[in-house]
């Protein structure tokens, strides 16, 4: 999963951001509503789940041992 994960989330973070664009100017909300919308977006590298799911089923796997 590593590199091409990370690829792929680069690659839908441009779409938010093309290259070059500054962050400088792009206050928490912005940012805090863009990081919701990716981490609620099904992935088929995760089986169509989406980090959400995928992260918050580990942690309660987790907590369950």
């Amino acid at each position: 999963m590593g590199r091409g994960l990370n690829e792929n989330t680069n690659g839908l973070i441009r779409q938010y951001f093309p290259k070059g664009t500054s962050l400088k100017n792009v206050n928490r909300s912005k940012l805090e509503k863009i990081m919701n919308e990716l981490n609620h977006r099904p992935r088929k590298s995760l089986g169509f789940f989406t980090p959400y799911e995928v992260y918050y089923d580990k942690l309660f796997v987790a907590l369950q041992t």
